[in-house]
This record gives C-alpha cells, sequence and structure tokens, in this order.
C-alpha cells in the first residue's frame, strides 16, 4: 500500500484476516461489559428522579439503545468491510487533514468519561477499604480538588490498574471482556436475589405512579421530561455509535457485528435498567430511602457479600471504562499524528488527560450529568453521525478507495486536506443548540434564551444528525465519482 507516513501507521493500517478474530459472542459480551456499569445502572435513577414511575424509565432507556444502534450498525458496517478505524473512515467525508476534527471531539469526550469511570472506581476502593477497615477513611478536603486524601490515593490507585491494560493493547481488552460478561450477568441475579430475600418482595417503588398522572407533582409534563431525557440516554453511546468501527474491524463477518451487538445492547440495558429500579424499590424499604448508587449500596450489605460486590463492581468498571472509553481515543489520538503517536501512546495520553479533568466535579448534580455534560456533548457527535452515514451510504455507496485514504494526494484530500461540505454542515449541524448548551451550563451567565432554543436542545442529537446529514447530501451531490475496484474484504 502506498501510504504518507502522516497518515498512517500499523495500528491504524487496515486489519488482516488473521486479525478478524472477533465473532458475534465477542461483540455481545463486549457490549453486556459495557452495558453493565455504574453509569448505566443510575440512568434510571436520574429519570425516576424526574418524575418517570419504573416502567417509563425503563421504557425510555430501551428505546434509547434501540435506537442508538442503528447508526451504530450502520457506521460498523466500513469498519468490517474495509478493516478501518473510525479516525480513517472520517476522512472520506472530512478530508485527510479534515478528519482530525471528528477525531479529537470523539477523543475529548471519551477522555472526560475515562476520568468519570476512573472516579467511580477509586470510589470503590476507597469504600472497600473503609469497610475493611471498620470505619470511613475520611479526612479533610484539599484545598483546590474538593475531595480528601484518600480519595485522591485510591483514585491514582484504579487509574494505574487500568494503565496495566493500555500497556497490553487491545487483546487484553478482548479477553477481559470476553470473561467477565457471564460474572456481571450472574451478580445481577445475585443482587436481585438478596433484596428479595431481604424485603420479602421487591419494594414499593415499583407500584409508586409516575408525577405526570393527574393530581400528581408534574401533572401533564410528561413530553417535557421525555424528551431531553431520551436524547441524554441516546447521548450515553453516542460515542460508541461513532468510533464502532474501532472494534468491527476486528469482526470475522458482517453477520457477526450486527448479530452480536443487536443482542447485546438494547435488551441488556433495558433488563438493566429494571434491575436498578428493582432493587433500588427494595432499598426503600430496608433503609427508609431510595439508593440508587450500587458502590453505597454494596458498603450496606455484610461479611463477605460486601468484598464480593465491591471485587466485582471493580472489576466491571475497568472493563468497560477500558472499551469503551480508551480504544476509540487512543486511535484517534494516533490519527493526528500517526509517525509520532502510536495506539498505546494515543492511550497514555487519553489516561493523563482524564486525570486533569477532575471528573468529580462533573458529577457534582445530577442536572450538570444529565443537561450538560450528556445532552452537550451528544450535540457535538451527532452532526458527525449525520455527515458519516450520509458519506458512506448515499454519496459512495459503501465503496470506498481504500489506499486512498492514506494517501495526502488523493481523492479524500479535496485538495487541501479538508472538505468544506463537511465543515460547514457539521457547523449548521451544531449551532441551533448552541443557545440551549449556554443556557443549560452557565444559567447565570445566559438566562434569556428563548424558549424555542431550549426546546430544540431538548433534542440535540436528533437536531444535529438530521441537519448535517441534510446539508451534507446536499452539498456533495454529484460530485463525487465511483469507485471502480474496491479491495476485498481482508
Amino acid at each position: 500500500m502506498s501510504s504518507n507516513t502522516q497518515l498512517w501507521n500499523e495500528d491504524l493500517a487496515p486489519t488482516t484476516a488473521a486479525q478478524r478474530t472477533w465473532r458475534w459472542y465477542h461483540f455481545a459480551s463486549l457490549w453486556v461489559g459495557m452495558v453493565m456499569c455504574i453509569p448505566a445502572y443510575t440512568l434510571a435513577a436520574s429519570l425516576i428522579d424526574s418524575g418517570m414511575s419504573g416502567t417509563q424509565a425503563v421504557w425510555t432507556v430501551f428505546l434509547a439503545n434501540a435506537i442508538v444502534l442503528l447508526p451504530m450498525l450502520l457506521i460498523g458496517h466500513a469498519g468490517t468491510k474495509f478493516g478501518i478505524p473510525y479516525a480513517v473512515l472520517a476522512r472520506s467525508s472530512f478530508g485527510t487533514t479534515g478528519a482530525r476534527l471528528p477525531a479529537l471531539m470523539r477523543a475529548i469526550v471519551a477522555c472526560g468519561w475515562y476520568g468519570i469511570q476512573t472516579w467511580f472506581g477509586g470510589e470503590m476502593i476507597y469504600t472497600l477499604l473503609g469497610v475493611l477497615l471498620g470505619h470511613p477513611l475520611g479526612g479533610d478536603k484539599i484545598a483546590g480538588l474538593g475531595i480528601n486524601g484518600g480519595q485522591v490515593v485510591c483514585f491514582l490507585a484504579f487509574w494505574a490498574i487500568q494503565f496495566w491494560y493500555i500497556v497490553h493493547g487491545m487483546d487484553s481488552i478482548r479477553k477481559l471482556e470476553t470473561y467477565t460478561a457471564p460474572l456481571k450477568i450472574l451478580i445481577c441475579f445475585v443482587l436481585l436475589g438478596w433484596i428479595y430475600n431481604k424485603v420479602g418482595g421487591f419494594g414499593p417503588l415499583l407500584h409508586q405512579p409516575s408525577q405526570f398522572v393527574e393530581g400528581g407533582k408534574k401533572a401533564g409534563q410528561f413530553w417535557v421530561v421525555f424528551w431531553p431525557s431520551l436524547t441524554a440516554m441516546v447521548g450515553f453511546w453516542a460515542t460508541l455509535a461513532l468510533n464502532i468501527p474501532d472494534f468491527t474491524r476486528f469482526a470475522k463477518t458482517q453477520r457477526d457485528q450486527v448479530l452480536g451487538q443487536s443482542i447485546g445492547l438494547p435488551v441488556p440495558m433495558g433488563l438493566l435498567a429494571m434491575l436498578a429500579v428493582i432493587v433500588t424499590s427494595g432499598t426503600v424499604v430496608l433503609y427508609g430511602k431510595a439508593i440508587w448508587d450500587p458502590v453505597d449500596l454494596a458498603s450496606r450489605m455484610t461479611g463477605a457479600a460486601v468484598l464480593i460486590a465491591l471485587i466485582i463492581l471493580l472489576i466491571d468498571t475497568v472493563s468497560v471504562n477500558l472499551a469503551a472509553n480508551l480504544v476509540g481515543p487512543a486511535y484517534d489520538f494516533s490519527s493526528l499524528a500517526p509517525k509520532q503517536i502510536s495506539y498505546k501512546v494515543g492511550g497514555y495520553i487519553t489516561a493523563s488527560i482524564a486525570l486533569v479533568m477532575m471528573p468529580w466535579k462533573v458529577l457534582e448534580s445530577t442536572q450538570g450529568y444529565i443537561f450538560t455534560w450528556l445532552i452537550g456533548y451528544s450535540a457535538l457527535l451527532g452532526p458527525i453521525a449525520g455527515i458519516l452515514i450520509v458519506d458512506y451510504y448515499l454519496i459512495r455507496k459503501t465503496n470506498l478507495d481504500v489506499d486512498q485514504l492514506y494517501r495526502d494526494d488523493g481523492k479524500y484530500s479535496y485538495g487541501n486536506g479538508w472538505n468544506n461540505a463537511a465543515i460547514v454542515a457539521f457547523i449548521i449541524g451544531v449551532l441551533p443548540n448552541i443557545p440551549g448548551f449556554l443556557n443549560a451550563a452557565f444559567p447565570a451567565a445566559f438566562p434569556d434564551v428563548g424558549a424555542g432554543f431550549k426546546t430544540i436542545y431538548t433534542y440535540a442529537w436528533f437536531v444535529g444528525i438530521a441537519i448535517s446529514a441534510l446539508v451534507y447530501g446536499v452539498l456533495m451531490k454529484g460530485k463525487v465519482q465511483p469507485v471502480i475496484s474496491v479491495p476485498v474484504q481482508r
């Protein structure tokens, strides 16, 4: 393959037949592994806090994941067909230089998530040590950080555990996911059994009506809450919908990636939300209040149960974080300067940025978590997904000239390395969501944003993907010559 060293390295090159070892059950395990995580467990909590009943919360989570599965399968097709990662696929629409923009956006979001999950992992070690010692670690908060010394040490310890997997590469992550997925399903049933025996049933939360019914606190406001919640739930996996080629490039066949993902994402996500609602319902009876945080709940268990629960939660968080939040940005950072940055170095950069982002501050309020973090970045990632899908299916008809993706003087350079049509479509897709984002993130500084912009922002991902797809399709119409010869699947 003739290529430019500023666009190519061993990690970004198309996968060979020998590297294509992932079968459908590996993808299903990957998704079960990623779905069974603490942030996903607590999603149902945010919906019930907003006024939904348990049933409404579970269905909202399930629907969002069924929606996000569609772009995931569509974009994943290119990874399997050509063996290329997301950062290389983006070159066909954004240009060989312009592709660094969507790669960087995806990478920064993932660094934030990597930090959040690392914080959860550190908190588990902190709780585990407190249980073993027989008293909480405690201590004064460090000025500027807002957390105590014990929390800092536990956060860094968990960060170091994950670093081992970065050093040992992609295959160590695949093995971890495949072996831990059944363990996670087992612990869910153990948790259900534990709460049922303790409470003698499943508690009052299950029978609690939503606050939207007549006479309720938020009577008639269901749709006002539902749409931003659905957008936030879609946003939860919007990052993976973009960089799913980073995994599907290792698939043996298209059937493997489609079947594995379809089994592994929407149903387990809905079941996890149901588990969260049922278990939390039981905690109302046991402790007099709803406990949505599984770490807090595990710390209240007694004897060996607490140790087993927390250790499994620790393993779980390591496997989720590496698969969902490390693989993508490692490739993305590598694509910024392939000659200097390998996949491993990209992983080191991700882990380093996650340290300085102080993730505990993002999680201080659910309002900040849902309306600022989840919806905010979905407003950026939706337009990118729209452009990739239209480019690959409508413009290219799923045919790419792979050799040209690695040349800075080829057809995907668009003359100067940037495809202006993609940049314009991206900007126009993001613009309508900016006023609503500013109001949600900085309400004191931007109090006078119109109701129309606030409404648009509640549909951020949907608005972005639709506008950018339409604009890009119009701007690119008739501009692309069909590919005559397509490399066979490797």
